[in-house]
C-alpha cells in the first residue's frame, strides 16, 4: 500500500493513488467505500484530457487529504502552466474542492473531466473477483449524478454533486472553465453514499457520526480522545512518534456499529475495517491502560453476539465469541457467513482474558456481574464443542468447508501451520497458544468466580482444571531434543514441530514451566526467529520458511507485543526491551506507523524493515503496540487498589515519563530511565 493514499472517518474510508484517483480494480481496494461496499470504483480526474501527476501529497490529518498536480509527464513540470489541487475529506459523507490554478500570463480555457463510477462491489467480491448479481442504474439531472444498485432488498446509492454548473453523463462530470491570468477556479463534488434499512430509511442518517460533519467537528472528536491518554514525556524520538501516531490512528479507527449505535474499534484499513473479535479483543488489552473508556462498547457488543445455537454455516456454537462481523451483500445474500461468523478458536479465551484485565484496571464490578452468563457459556464452550476430540485441549475444524475458515488460530492462513519439513496436518489442529489462552482464562475466571460472583467452588474447579491442563500441556507439546514447544499437535496427537512465534504468547498466558521459560526465550531471540527488527512468525530453518509470506515469516508488531509482554511476565526484562528497541528503531521507516507486518529480512542483510506489499495500515493492533511495549518498559501492574509501576528501559533509551495513567486508584505517573543514556537506540 506504499503508493496509495487512504482517509477515513467511521464507516467510511476512501483508497486512492498518489495523484487522488481511483481505477477499477478487482485486484485491490481502491474506491469509496462504506459498511463493505465500494460507493465509488472509479474517480479519475483529467484536465484538457490528459491526466495529471503529483507534486506533493499531504497526508498528515486521517480524515482529509491534499493532492498538489501538474498535467504532463513529470519531466514538464518547469513548463506546466497550470496547477491543481484537489482538498478531499471524509466528513460523513466524502467532499472534494477542486482547485485549478493559472500560472499563465493570459486567460487560458480549460476542458476539467471527472470520469466516475460505482460498481457497488463487496469486499469479498474484491477479494475473490465475483461479479455483481443485481442490477445498477444511472440517472442524471443538470447537476446531479445518481447510481443506484438493487438486489431484491438491497439497495444502495451515490449521489454527486458539484457546487458549480457541470455537463453530467451516465460516466461522470465535465466542467468547461475560463480561468483570468494568475486566477484560480473552484467546485466542490459532494458524494453522499446512502445504506438503505429494510424500511427504505438511510441507515446512515440514524447513527449518532453518521451524518455529514464539518471537519472541525472531527478534528475536535479525535483530539478529545488524545487528550484523555497519558502525556508522554521522553528522550527517545522513535517512542514518541510512535506514540503521537498510533493515539491518532485509534481515534481514527472507530466505526459505528449498526446494533448498538456505539464507537467500536475497527481492526484495520482496508481489508478489516469492521469489528474481529480476536484482533478487537487484543488491540483491547494493549489499549487498556491507556483509554480505558474505549473497552466496554467492544465488550458488551461481543457478548451480545455470543453464539447460542449450532449453525454450521456460519461456524456458530452456543457460548462462542465471534470472529467478524460484516454488512454487505455477500453477507446479507448468505453468499458468505459473517452476519457474524464465528470461526475463530481463540476470540472466546481472550474474550474472559479481556474481562478480567479490564476489571483490574477499572474496578468496574457492575460489568463482570452483568456479564458472569457469558463468561460461563463461554468456559462451558471451551470444554464442549472447542474440545473437538475430547482430550481437554482446544482445537478447531471448520463446520462449513465451502467459505469457512480452515486456520482458526490468529495464523488463519492455509499454509501457517505445517510441520518443520512443510508437510500441513490435517484436521481438527491444536495450536500451542490456543493451550495458553485457555489455561489463562481458566485461572482468571475463578478469580471473578470467587471475588465476584460468590461462587468458590466454581472457581476451585477452574483452577484444578487449569492446573491439569498446564501439566498435560507441557508433557504433551514439549519436544524433548530441540527444547521447544511444538506448534500444534495434529488429529492423532502427533507433535507439529515447526519452530515459531507461537511460543511466545505461551509465556504471556503463564502456560510454560518455569524450568523451561529461558530455552523458550532462548530460542525466539536466537538467530532463527529474531531476525533483529522483531521475532519472525516462522523460524528461517524452516520448511516452509518465507521472508515475505504472509504467517511463515514476516514480522508481525502485534505479535511482538504479546511476546515482549510474555517475556517481562516471566522475569526476561531485558529480552523484552530488546523486542521493544527492534520495533521501536523499525518504526522509523514507517513514520512511526507499525503496519500489519513486514519482511522477516535480517537486519544486516536490509538495514531497514522491508514493506510487505499489502500489509494493512492502519491496523488496529498494530496501531496498539506502541502503547503495550510502554506498559512493558515501565513496568505497569494493576494490583488491587494500586499500580505496580517497575521499569526496565532499554540501554539507549533514556528517560521515559508517562503522565496521568488511568484506573481504580485514579490517575497516576510512571517514571523510567535506562541504564546506558549514551548508548544509540537500535544498538
Amino acid at each position: 500500500m506504499k503508493d496509495l493514499v487512504s482517509i477515513l472517518d467511521g464507516n467510511t474510508f476512501l483508497v486512492s493513488d498518489r495523484t487522488g484517483d481511483i481505477e477499477p480494480s478487482y485486484d485491490f481496494p481502491t474506491g469509496l467505500f462504506s459498511f463493505d461496499t465500494r460507493f465509488l470504483s472509479k474517480w479519475m480526474l483529467t484536465m484538457n484530457g490528459q491526466r495529471l501527476h503529483a507534486l506533493s501529497v499531504d497526508d498528515n490529518e486521517s480524515y482529509r487529504t491534499r493532492f498538489f498536480l501538474a498535467p504532463g509527464e513529470p519531466t514538464h513540470y518547469l513548463d506546466a502552466k497550470a496547477s491543481v489541487i484537489r482538498n478531499r475529506a471524509i466528513v460523513g459523507s466524502f467532499e472534494e474542492e477542486l482547485t485549478v490554478l493559472n500560472h499563465a500570463g493570459e486567460e487560458v480555457e480549460f476542458t476539467v473531466r471527472i470520469e466516475m463510477a460505482a460498481d457497488f462491489a463487496d469486499l469479498f467480491e474484491i477479494k475473490n473477483a465475483r461479479q455483481k448479481v443485481g442490477r445498477t442504474t444511472v440517472s442524471m439531472t443538470d447537476s446531479e449524478l445518481r447510481l443506484t444498485y438493487r438486489r431484491e432488498a438491497f439497495h444502495r446509492e451515490t449521489v454527486i454533486s458539484s457546487s458549480t454548473p457541470a455537463t453530467v453523463d451516465p460516466a461522470g462530470m465535465t466542467f468547461q472553465i475560463r480561468v483570468p491570468r494568475n486566477s484560480e477556479w473552484t467546485t466542490t463534488l459532494h458524494v453522499s453514499t446512502i445504506v438503505y434499512g429494510a424500511r427504505g430509511e438511510d441507515i446512515r442518517a440514524t447513527l449518532p457520526y453518521g451524518g455529514s460533519r464539518s471537519a472541525d467537528a472531527i478534528r475536535a472528536e479525535q483530539q478529545e480522545l488524545i487528550d484523555r491518554a497519558p502525556k508522554l514525556g521522553c528522550d527517545c524520538e522513535p517512542l514518541a512518534g510512535a506514540y503521537r501516531r498510533s493515539l491518532n490512528d485509534l481515534a481514527a479507527l472507530r466505526y459505528e456499529s449498526i446494533a448498538l449505535g456505539v464507537r467500536l474499534l475497527a481492526a484495520g484499513l482496508p481489508w478489516f475495517m469492521t469489528l474481529f473479535g480476536r484482533d478487537s479483543i487484543i488491540t483491547s488489552l494493549q489499549v487498556l491502560p491507556f483509554l480505558p473508556e474505549l473497552i466496554p462498547p467492544t465488550i458488551v457488543m461481543l457478548a451480545g453476539l455470543q453464539g447460542h445455537r449450532v449453525d454450521d454455516f456460519r461456524d456458530e456454537e452456543p457460548g462462542k465469541i465471534l470472529h467478524e462481523l460484516r454488512y454487505g451483500e455477500t453477507a446479507g445474500f448468505e453468499e458468505q457467513p459473517h452476519s457474524p461468523y464465528y470461526g475463530s478458536a481463540d476470540s472466546t479465551p481472550l474474550f474472559i482474558i479481556l474481562l478480567d484485565e479490564y476489571e483490574r484496571w477499572t474496578g468496574d464490578v457492575q460489568l463482570i456481574k452483568r456479564l458472569e452468563p457469558h463468561v460461563r457459556a463461554a468456559l462451558e464452550w471451551m470444554d464442549t464443542y472447542g474440545d473437538l476430540l475430547g482430550t481437554g485441549y482446544l482445537c478447531y475444524q471448520t463446520r462449513n468447508p465451502e467459505t469457512g475458515l480452515g486456520n482458526q488460530c490468529w495464523k488463519d492462513s492455509w499454509d501457517s501451520i505445517s510441520y518443520a519439513d512443510g508437510r500441513i496436518p490435517g484436521f481438527p489442529r491444536a495450536t500451542c497458544e490456543l493451550q495458553g489462552y485457555a489455561y489463562d482464562a481458566k485461572i482468571r475466571a475463578a478469580r471473578l468466580a470467587r471475588t465476584f460472583w460468590g461462587d468458590p467452588a466454581y472457581a476451585d474447579r477452574l483452577e484444578r482444571e487449569a492446573a491439569s491442563l498446564k501439566q498435560r500441556f507441557n508433557h504433551d507439546f514439549w519436544i524433548a531434543d530441540r527444547e521447544y514447544y511444538a506448534l500444534a499437535l495434529d488429529a492423532d496427537g502427533r507433535k507439529v514441530d515447526a519452530l515459531s512465534s507461537n511460543i511466545g504468547h505461551l509465556l504471556w498466558s503463564g502456560i510454560v514451566d518455569e524450568s523451561r521459560a529461558g530455552k523458550v526465550v532462548g530460542h525466539l531471540l536466537g538467530p532463527r526467529l529474531f531476525s533483529g527488527w522483531g521475532v519472525r512468525t516462522l523460524a528461517e530453518d524452516q520448511s516452509r520458511y518465507n521472508p515475505i509470506g504472509y504467517h511463515v515469516g514476516t514480522v508481525w508488531p502485534f505479535d511482538n507485543s504479546i511476546i515482549a509482554w510474555g517475556l517481562w511476565r516471566y522475569g526476561f526484562r531485558d529480552e523484552a526491551g530488546q523486542i521493544c528497541d527492534a520495533m521501536l528503531a523499525a518504526s522509523r521507516y514507517f513514520q512511526g506507523r507499525l503496519p500489519e507486518a513486514f519482511a522477516g529480512y535480517a537486519r544486516d542483510l536490509t538495514d531497514y524493515p522491508v514493506e510487505y506489499p499489502t500489509a494493512c495500515s492502519p491496523q488496529a493492533w498494530s496501531t496498539g503496540t506502541p502503547l503495550l511495549l510502554l506498559r512493558v518498559m515501565l513496568g505497569l501492574e494493576p494490583q488491587g487498589e494500586h499500580l505496580i509501576i517497575d521499569p526496565a528501559v532499554p540501554p539507549g533509551m533514556g528517560r521515559i515519563e508517562l503522565l496521568d495513567i488511568p484506573g481504580r486508584w485514579g490517575r497516576v505517573d510512571a517514571l523510567g530511565r535506562s541504564r546506558d543514556p549514551d548508548e544509540p537506540l537500535g544498538g
